[in-house]
């Protein structure tokens, strides 16, 4: 009826019938500005109360980023959130709104693996330029590996050649190299191929980065690069991989934790205001129930010797290959008074599998965050239980599109975690294979690619403030840390404010 009567009016003019008219459309306009306003309130960030100053960096940077967004709504083509990141890395860092994010002070990466965190460069054209390393072919496959001459001539295993040597020869060597320790040649594989090509660099890069002087260096130049993306601290999983020396000595888990520890050590003195490390302890799920009690003992010991720097446990490796959390649940149960949980928990698309479920024993055995968590979305009676918990949850944005979860990052289910405003930080898991920046590119991909168009300053503020918040920092240390970073927040606002 008001249809028929609004009609009637716009015919014949009644000045009577425009009131009534505007009238329903105001109202129709306030509804929906209110629908607007409660979403927008109860989003990530929301809380947050920008000062005057920030908000004139905030109306700086939301120009530079809805600039971006038109630009790619009249041609979606352009949009790099909807491509691999292995494609378009170079054209993110054009953009004016990632290089404001990496001027961010941005607090802590919660969620990296050791031998994958550090650039590929570092490896190409430091570690592999460096003396005593050999190479061999062994069924075609190249491998690496650092020798004193008598070592490598007792290798039965293969027939082992100076790289040096090898690249006066065969100037292809280098590309062969570059290839093995890259992600970009099966961007466009399925899922399988892509984490069998993953798994692929671990094994590759394992030889070379475990000889103990490359190590050190490799633990030191990753702290530079986080340092350098202003990150302040870093949460690792690691397994403490024995390291190894020229004369074929090697160093146990026990000396392994010493040597990361004096790295840590040595980075914070000549740089004060960075905190450090703390170790995730993470043996690869795919080990058998025996093996699993004995990386428990491992665990133990560790904790004794560095309790402040081992801080908690969780198992890795493709989740879809198994075997689930469940396997473990006994010996977890025994272990969860012991320590803070971290595990890698829904990082698929199936849905009521046995990887999907083992987010209901991650909650179930109180894990104080969840790696991934891609198929939470599926799983509202956990939703509710972690929100209730505050257990946080460690979007990992690149990584997920990489192997292949997600292909477009408008449709990641974290776009759902932040409009709710759910306990969410965002880190990098292996930046290393696919060539991102600390953590920059992710806070990119999770800015302009996942949140609302609508997200601004606030909810990147919100990020770097989670990363301490849900961080294993005990109370005096997440004080220093966010002294620190306030300070740094001040200066990149200032920053923001005169160079734009």
């Amino acid at each position: 009826m008001l249809f028929v009567f609004a009609l009637l009016c716009s015919l014949i003019h009644f000045s009577s019938c425009d009131i009534s008219d505007n009238d329903v459309f105001t109202d129709y306009l306030e509804e929906r500005q209110n629908i607007i306003d409660a979403e927008q309130s109860a989003a990530f960030g929301s809380k947050i109360i920008l000062s005057d100053r920030e908000r004139l960096a905030n109306k700086i940077l939301t120009k530079y980023k809805h600039e971006e967004l038109e630009r790619a709504f009249d041609d979606s083509a352009i949009f790099p959130p909807s491509k691999n990141f292995l494609r378009v890395s170079g054209d993110i860092e054009q953009s004016k709104v990632y290089r404001t994010i990496r001027k961010m002070p941005k607090g802590g990466v919660l969620h990296a693996h050791i031998l994958a965190i550090s650039s590929r460069d570092f490896i190409l054209e430091n570690v592999t330029r460096r003396s005593n390393l050999y190479m061999c072919r062994h069924w075609s496959s190249l491998q690496l590996k650092f020798f004193d001459e008598k070592g490598a001539a007792n290798q039965s295993d293969c027939n082992w050649e100076l790289l040096a040597r090898a690249r006066t020869r065969d100037k292809s060597i280098d590309n062969e190299i570059a290839e093995a320790l890259s992600m970009y040649y099966v961007a466009e594989k399925d899922v399988d191929d892509t984490w069998q090509k993953f798994s692929s660099i671990f094994h590759f890069v394992k030889s070379l980065i475990t000889y103990r002087p490359v190590y050190e260096d490799f633990l030191y130049h990753t702290m530079e690069e986080l340092y350098d993306d202003n990150v302040q601290f870093m949460e690792i999983r690691t397994s403490f991989t024995t390291l190894y020396e020229l004369d074929g000595y090697q160093h146990n888990y026990l000396r392994v934790a010493e040597i990361d520890n004096k790295v840590v050590e040595r980075f914070m003195k000549r740089h004060p205001d960075f905190l450090g490390a703390k170790w995730i302890y993470s043996p690869r799920r795919s080990i058998r129930r025996l093996t699993f009690v004995e990386h428990i003992e491992r665990f133990r010991n560790l904790k004794r010797m560095h309790p402040d720097r081992i801080v908690g446990f969780d198992l890795v490796g493709q989740e879809d290959k198994g075997p689930p959390l469940l396997h473990f649940a006994e010996e977890l149960l025994d272990l969860r008074n012991e320590t803070n949980f971290y595990f890698h928990a829904g990082e698929t698309n199936w849905s009521g599998q046995e990887t999907d479920e083992n987010l209901i024993d991650a909650v179930l055995l109180n894990a104080k965050r969840i790696g991934h968590g891609y198929t939470l979305i599926k799983h509202p009676k956990l939703m509710e239980m972690i929100r209730r918990r505050d257990v946080g949850i460690e979007i990992c944005p690149i990584s997920n599109q990489v192997l292949k979860l997600v292909r477009d990052l408008r449709n990641h289910p974290a776009s759902f975690f932040f409009a709710e405003n759910m306990p969410v930080v965002v880190s990098n898991d292996d930046p290393g294979f696919w060539g991102a920046r600390a953590l920059s590119h992710d806070f990119y991909e999770a800015f302009v690619g996942i949140m609302s168009s609508r997200a601004d300053l606030r909810a990147l503020k919100q990020l770097a403030i989670n990363s301490i918040s849900y961080s294993s920092l005990n109370d005096s240390e997440r004080k220093f840390v966010l002294r620190v970073w306030e300070r740094r927040w001040r200066d990149f606002i200032s920053d923001v404010v005169s160079h734009g």
